[in-house]
C-alpha cells in the first residue's frame, strides 16, 4: 500500500468546446471527407430541436442515424450499430446524447474494427478480455452531465441475456473532441438532474474516500468539486430554474469529476460502482440512485477503513470542526444523507425496490464478475460487500 503519491503519466486528448452556440460550428470539428453516423437514444434530442441544429451544422456532410440507445446501453443494441456502420461504410461516429450514448459510442466505435467477436472486448467473466488496437474516431455532443464519459476513455455495456452490467477502457476511445452546451440542460427534467448530481458526486467520492498518501493537489480539487456539487445541487436539480451559470457550473463539474485528473497519482476506490452495477442489473433501478442508496451504508460499513480520509471529508468539505474524529465523521454521514435528500435520491435499498431474498443473488452475481476483493485496499471481500447490501437494506435514514 503506497503512502506517497505514485508515479503516472497524465495525458486526455479530448478537445472541448464549451459554451453557447457550439453545436454550431460542429462542421470545424469533423473532417470534410467523413461518412458520420449520428448516435442518440430516446426521441428526446429532436423533440427539443438538437438533432435538427446537429442535422445543420452537418448539411453538406454524408449523414446517417442510429437511434435507440437505453439508459444502460446494450451489447445487442450497439452490435446492430455495428451492422449498420459496416453495411453503409460510416467511418466517424457522433454521440449526442448523456453519457450512456457516449458509452455506447465508445463499444461501437471499438467493436465496428474489432478483429473477432467483439464480446471479447470485455473481461469480468463475459468475454476474454483482449485488447483493444483501434477503434473508428467519434465527436461528442452531451445532454445530459452525469458520468464524465465525455472526457475519458472508460464505457459500461449492460448485456441483456447475462443479466450483466460490464465496463472496458482504452486509450483508443477517448472523444476526440465534446461539445457542452450547458443549455442543453434546460430540457431535462428533475429526475435527470438528480441523477447526474448523484453521478459525479459519487465518482468524486470513488477517487478520494480512500486513504491519505499526500496528494494534495488531487484532494484540494476534490473538496472544491463536492463542496459545489453541495452548494448547487437543490438548484439545479429544480427543473424550473434555468440559471445559464448554475447549469454551465454543473456540465463542468461533471467532467471534471471523471476527467481522470482527480485519479492520477491516488488510490481508488469504485466498490460503490462495483456493487451499484449489480443493482442495475437486478431490477433496472437507475444507476445514481443505486449509489446513493448504497453510498452512507459504505462509508458506515467502511468507516474503520477510511477513518482518516472521512475525518478529512467532514472537516474540508462539510466544515464540521468540532467534537472528537468519531463524532466528525457521523456528522458527515448524516450530512451527506441530507445531502442526497435533498435532492429527492434514495438512501437505502428499500427505496429502490430490493428485497431481502435479492442479496444472495447480488454475491452470486459480484463473485461471478471477479468482484471478490475489491476497494482501494483490494479487502472488501464477499462478506464485507454482504455487510454493506444488508446495512442499506435494514438502515431506514
Amino acid at each position: 500500500m503506497n503512502t506517497h503519491i505514485s508515479d503516472f503519466t497524465f495525458h486526455n486528448p479530448v478537445k472541448v468546446v464549451f459554451g453557447k452556440q457550439k453545436i454550431e460550428q460542429l462542421g470545424t470539428h469533423i473532417p470534410s471527407d467523413k461518412k458520420v453516423l449520428i448516435l442518440y437514444g430516446g426521441g428526446s434530442v429532436k423533440r427539443f430541436g438538437t438533432f435538427d441544429r446537429v442535422k445543420d451544422a452537418l448539411k453538406d456532410r454524408s449523414i446517417g442515424e442510429f437511434g435507440g440507445i437505453e439508459a444502460n446501453p446494450t451489447f445487442e443494441t450497439c452490435m446492430k450499430a455495428v451492422e449498420k456502420i459496416k453495411a453503409e461504410d460510416y467511418n466517424y461516429l457522433l454521440a449526442v446524447g448523456g453519457g450512456s450514448v457516449i458509452d455506447a459510442a465508445k463499444f461501437i466505435a471499438a467493436a465496428a474494427e474489432f478483429n473477432g467477436d467483439p464480446i471479447d472486448i470485455f473481461g469480468k467473466g463475459i468475454g476474454a478480455g483482449k485488447p483493444i488496437e483501434s477503434a473508428l474516431p467519434f465527436g461528442t455532443i452531451l445532454t445530459l452531465p452525469a458520468t464524465g464519459s465525455e472526457m475519458n476513455s472508460g464505457s459500461v455495456i449492460s448485456f441483456k441475456e447475462k443479466k450483466s452490467k460490464v465496463g472496458f477502457g482504452s486509450p483508443k476511445v477517448y472523444p476526440q473532441f465534446s461539445i457542452l452546451e450547458p443549455e442543453l440542460t434546460y430540457s431535462l427534467p428533475k429526475r435527470q438532474l438528480a441523477n447526474g448530481v448523484m453521478d459525479a458526486f459519487t465518482h468524486i467520492l470513488e477517487q478520494y474516500l480512500t486513504y491519505p498518501v499526500g496528494g494534495m493537489v488531487q484532494d484540494e480539487m476534490a473538496e472544491g468539486l463536492l463542496r459545489i456539487l453541495i452548494k448547487i445541487g437543490p438548484d439545479v436539480t429544480d427543473e424550473r430554474r434555468l440559471d445559464y451559470n448554475l447549469r454551465a457550473n454543473f456540465m463542468w463539474t461533471a467532467t471534471m469529476a471523471l476527467n481522470r485528473l482527480l485519479s492520477v497519482g491516488v488510490p481508488g476506490d469504485w466498490s460503490t460502482h462495483a456493487l451499484g452495477h449489480e443493482l442495475t442489473a437486478l431490477n433496472g433501478t437507475d444507476h445514481a440512485r443505486t449509489l446513493s442508496a448504497l453510498m452512507p451504508s459504505v462509508m458506515t460499513v467502511r468507516k474503520l477503513k477510511k477513518w482518516d480520509k472521512l475525518v478529512q471529508y467532514a472537516e474540508n468539505v462539510w466544515g464540521i470542526t468540532e467534537g472528537t474524529e468519531e463524532e466528525k465523521i457521523d456528522a458527515a454521514i448524516l450530512k451527506t444523507i441530507i445531502f442526497f435528500k435533498s435532492i429527492d435520491m434514495p438512501v437505502n435499498l428499500k427505496e429502490i425496490g430490493v428485497t431481502e431474498a435479492d442479496i444472495d443473488t447480488l454475491i452470486n452475481q459480484l463473485e461471478k464478475h471477479g468482484n471478490v476483493s475489491i476497494s482501494e485496499r483490494g479487502d472488501q471481500t464477499l462478506d464485507v460487500s454482504r455487510e454493506i447490501y444488508l446495512h442499506a437494506l435494514h438502515t431506514a435514514y
